[in-house]
């Protein structure tokens, strides 16, 4: 007998929706009151709105502009985002729960203290991103850019990381135990107090590791080409 039919569902199945408006606080209020439930919003300008503290849990954006908006203390919980420009947008304390944030450019957003459980970045711009101080247990990233982003006390521990760069990114105190790096960089990053213990790095650029750095990757496996290179960097000659 054939087995069970496998139904995927579509990442916006919403059939209502707000399409091409210009959206600000009075107006956000105004849509949120008068629907019940999540919305559906595509091609919707919110660029500076405030739109702190509002209840915006399973809304759904696509091709949207957040540019410098405020969405402080907002909840957004099972939001969804795709392909939307949310550049320098401030986060701070709002509640991703859950949320899937599928491409886009997020780069200098700031996620303080953020609760970002569960929360999914797939094929996102991140550079300069701060998620100092979020919540992040079960938050994952795939396909990302995190070039000079904050990353702090975030735990990676027994995941699988695909082409993350993490180029010059603060990643201090990182719990990167059994990892496996496929197509990443970790070059100039900040890795002081990061463990790496049973990690797999041979997929991993690590160019530029200070010399007080090596250590962290004690019981980590690198290649020999990286290890080659290592000393090069530290000034041994490899002969």
């Amino acid at each position: 007998m054939p087995g069970p039919i496998l139904k995927i569902m579509p990442l916006f199945p919403l059939p209502g929706a707000v399409v091409g408006e210009t959206v600000d606080r009075g107006r956000m209020v105004e849509i949120v009151i008068s629907n019940k439930g999540a919305i559906h919003f595509e091609d919707c300008d919110f660029a500076g709105a405030d739109l702190s503290g509002l209840a915006m849990s399973g809304f759904t954006f696509e091709r949207c502009s957040f540019v410098d908006a405020s969405l402080k203390s907002a909840t957004l919980d099972r939001s969804q985002w795709k392909s939307c420009r949310v550049g320098k947008a401030n986060f701070a304390s709002a509640d991703l729960s859950e949320a899937v944030i599928h491409s886009g450019d997020f780069n200098n957003t700031s996620w303080r203290g953020a609760t970002l459980a569960s929360a999914r970045f797939m094929n996102a711009k991140l550079t300069g991103a701060v998620f100092k101080d979020a919540r992040t247990l079960g938050l994952t990233f795939s396909d990302c850019l995190l070039i000079s982003a904050y990353l702090c006390g975030i735990s990676f521990r027994n995941e699988t990381l695909k082409r993350l760069n993490f180029s010059d990114a603060d990643l201090g105190g990182n719990d990167f135990r059994n990892s496996i790096f496929e197509d990443c960089s970790l070059r100039n990053a900040n890795l002081k107090g990061a463990r790496f213990q049973g990690a797999d790095l041979r997929g991993a650029d690590i160019g530029g590791l200070k010399l007080f750095d090596a250590g962290l990757f004690r019981g980590a496996t690198i290649s020999k080409s990286q290890a080659a290179m290592l000393l090069e960097d530290l000034g041994l000659t490899v002969a």
